[in-house]
C-alpha cells in the first residue's frame, strides 16, 4: 500500500511539472545573419545598423536610437552574444514599448566594458548585466574590451535571471522592487519588444536566439516566487 501511495505522489509531482512550464522546443534565430528582417529602427531609419557575415553591429552614428524586433514577447529565454569596444555602452531591451524611454517603459539589461576609464564612477547596477538602475549583478564575470561574450535572459512573469558567460549575476523577482517601479514602470509591463541599444558607440552582436516559455497563472515562475 505504501509503495502504492508513493507512485501516486511521484506521478502527480510529475504531472504538475509537465503542466505548469512548457518551454518551446525550438530556438527562433532573431537574427538571419544577413539583413535586419524581423527587426525595425526606433527613432529613425535604422542606418546606422548593418549585417555582415552573421554578424549584426551598430556604429554608434546617428540614426536609430535603438533596434526592435517586429513581434513582441512575454515569457522568454533570449540568448545571444556581443562584442562591446573599449569604453562602449550598449544593452538589450526586453518588455519594452515603441513610446518612451525603453529602458525606464521597458526593461534594459546592461552591456559595458566593464573596465572602462570613462565608467569609473558608476554605480552597481549600471554594468554588464544589471537589470539596468534596478538590480546589480552580483559578481563581475566580464571580459576585456574586444572579446566575444555571452549572455542568457530569463524572463518569465515576474522573475527575471541573467547569465553572462555561463555565470548567473541576477536573479530577481520583480515584485521586490517596487520602490524602483516607480522610477521604472517598466517592471510592472508583462510583454514587449526585444531591442538592442545604440548608445553612440560601436557594438556587434551574433547568433541571437529566443524561446518562448508558456506558464501556468498560478505557478512559481510565473509570481517570482
Amino acid at each position: 500500500m505504501q509503495r502504492h501511495i508513493t507512485v501516486v505522489c511521484v506521478s502527480f509531482f510529475i504531472l504538475f511539472s509537465v503542466t505548469s512550464i512548457a518551454i518551446a522546443d525550438d530556438w527562433q534565430h532573431l537574427f538571419n545573419g544577413k539583413d535586419l528582417a524581423g527587426w525595425h529602427g526606433v527613432g529613425a531609419p535604422a542606418k546606422n545598423w548593418s549585417a555582415k557575415n552573421g554578424v549584426l553591429t551598430c556604429s554608434g552614428t546617428a540614426g536609430a536610437q535603438w533596434l526592435a524586433t517586429d513581434k513582441q514577447y512575454a515569457d522568454f529565454e533570449l540568448t545571444l552574444e556581443f562584442k562591446v569596444p573599449a569604453n562602449g555602452n550598449s544593452g538589450v531591451f526586453i518588455r519594452a514599448p515603441q513610446e518612451g524611454a525603453p529602458w525606464v517603459k521597458g526593461m534594459e539589461i546592461q552591456i559595458l566594458d566593464d573596465y572602462g576609464d570613462k565608467w569609473n564612477n558608476l554605480k552597481p547596477a549600471q554594468f554588464t548585466g544589471s537589470i539596468y538602475a534596478v538590480v546589480a549583478p552580483s559578481k563581475r564575470v566580464t571580459k576585456k574590451a574586444g572579446q566575444w561574450q555571452t549572455m542568457l535572459i530569463h524572463c518569465v512573469g515576474r522573475r527575471v535571471q541573467v547569465t553572462i558567460n555561463g555565470q548567473k549575476v541576477v536573479d530577481a523577482n520583480l515584485d521586490n522592487f517596487g520602490e524602483q517601479a516607480k522610477k521604472v514602470p517598466g517592471l510592472n509591463r508583462t510583454t514587449g519588444h526585444i531591442g538592442l541599444q545604440n548608445h553612440g558607440a560601436p557594438i556587434s552582436f551574433r547568433n541571437i536566439r529566443l524561446r518562448e516559455i508558456t506558464v501556468d497563472a498560478d505557478s512559481d515562475e510565473k509570481t517570482g516566487k
